[in-house]
């Protein structure tokens, strides 16, 4: 879908700027990204194994996440971790997912440069702080 709008910055108000944005979500939806990313969501949530491994590697992120806090983590915890983290990602579904989620934040990394292009910050990242070079 290309969309051509012109609008006279004159005739610019906070309603066709907040218009325009919602148009421009509508219109991400209907990237082939995105719906890639949405369908493999989906299968993930659909995937038992998938949602088995995700409950582990919360489980064990929490509990690192607490011993970290505490001062009691140490490096069989941490690779505890990354263990069940790469057996989480080498699964057939998340490796979709976590492709199709790249490629999607990859085509939106792009139009947050084209939106940036004539503004004096990034669209982006949060504005902060004064005088940011």
């Amino acid at each position: 879908m290309v969309m051509s709008i012109e609008t006279d910055t004159a005739d610019v108000t906070d309603d066709s700027v907040e218009s325009l944005a919602s148009a421009l979500g509508e219109a991400i939806t209907d990237l082939p990204e995105y719906e890639a990313y949405q369908d493999a969501k989906a299968d993930v949530e659909a995937d038992e194994q998938a949602q088995e491994r995700i409950e582990e590697f919360e489980q064990i992120r929490e509990e690192y996440m607490v011993a970290r806090q505490t001062n009691q983590a140490d490096q069989d915890d941490l690779r505890t971790l990354k263990k069940a983290q790469r057996e989480l990602h080498e699964l057939p579904v998340m490796e979709d997912y976590l492709q199709a989620q790249s490629d999607l934040e990859l085509r939106l990394q792009e139009l947050n440069e084209i939106i940036s292009e004539p503004l004096t910050v990034d669209f982006g990242e949060k504005a902060g702080g004064c005088c940011q070079e």
